[in-house]
């Protein structure tokens, strides 16, 4: 290295943009704008509505103060399939935010509606989202989400390259495997752990759940607070299943989500190296919402 490369070095570190730093998983919802009201008729948690609102202005705030560069907005409840408040935020904020709509299940559209296909292309189409929010848990005793008269919704994620975050029960993991091999192009996200009970044997859901990383277009979103049972920040009884989930899935298919865990994540988690958290924190959302353009890679 020349004397004049060693003096523009610093220079030139500087000038390398950090990897992005992306919660994959924020709700977001208003109470005082009649344009996106709340409808307890489409509501899928007509029994649990909001008291205040938590707007995509109030996240871009959140994000400034934890450093965030991008949110995917997780479409809340409250809205059930009217998915304009989502839409707003990423047409509102290009860059700044993704979004997965819900679309079927639950209070939703049945399962074997043979429009769902084409709703979800309008909702990527049009309505600028990325995917979608399938939540079989709120159905613990119907089998739907590996039903075959769901293959033509999620061929059609395929060909758009859509993200499904999928929300279950621990004995529902076992519904994902058939979805996973049959359609590898649709990029599945396991939230919150699916749930786990952390006292319960293997069998009974963190094991199907670690079997899963068998599939590459599987990754897991962590949500400590969940199947923590002391919820005492920053839940560390759920540790070694991090730990197990890393060692399976490894750190380009883990992705967190609030802002809350961001510095769990960043800051405490002892077996993450500094490469890690680069994928962790924010790279492989970054893919699977398509910040950059691309579904994977």
């Amino acid at each position: 290295m020349t004397r004049r490369s060693l003096i523009a070095a610093p220079a030139l570190l500087a000038a390398q943009p950090r990897p992005p730093v992306v919660n994959a998983a924020e709700h977001a919802w208003v109470l005082h704008d009649p344009r996106y009201p709340v409808n307890p008729d489409l509501a899928t948690c007509p029994t649990n509505l909001p008291k205040y609102e938590y707007p995509a202005e109030q996240i871009l705030a959140d994000m400034r103060t934890y450093n965030v560069d991008h949110t995917v907005i997780s479409h809340v409840c409250y809205y059930g399939r009217d998915n304009r408040y989502a839409s707003y935020c990423v047409k509102t904020y290009p860059g700044k935010f993704a979004a997965i709509g819900l679309l079927v299940g639950h209070r939703l559209h049945p399962p074997a509606d043979k429009e769902n296909a084409g709703r979800l292309e309008r909702l990527v189409k049009e309505d600028g989202l990325i995917g979608l929010r399938l939540s079989p848990i709120y159905d613990p005793k119907v089998v739907w989400l590996n039903d075959p008269v769901c293959d033509p919704l999620w061929k059609k994620a395929e060909q758009l390259g859509c993200t499904f975050n999928i929300f279950c029960a621990p004995h529902q993991v076992v519904q994902i495997p058939r979805m996973a091999e049959r359609f590898p192009g649709v990029n599945i996200v396991v939230d919150h752990i699916a749930m786990i009970d952390i006292t319960k044997p293997d069998s009974e859901g963190f094991g199907p759940l670690l079997d899963l990383a068998k599939f590459p277009n599987v990754f897991v979103r962590t949500s400590l607070h969940n199947p923590s049972k002391t919820r005492q920040l920053p839940f560390r009884d759920v540790w070694p299943f991090l730990r197990r989930l890393y060692d399976r899935y490894g750190p380009r298919r883990l992705v967190y989500a609030n802002f809350y865990e961001l510095l769990i994540m960043k800051e405490l988690i002892p077996f993450f190296t500094a490469e890690d958290k680069e994928w962790i924190l924010g790279r492989t959302a970054y893919r699977l919402y398509r910040f950059g353009g691309t579904a994977r890679g």
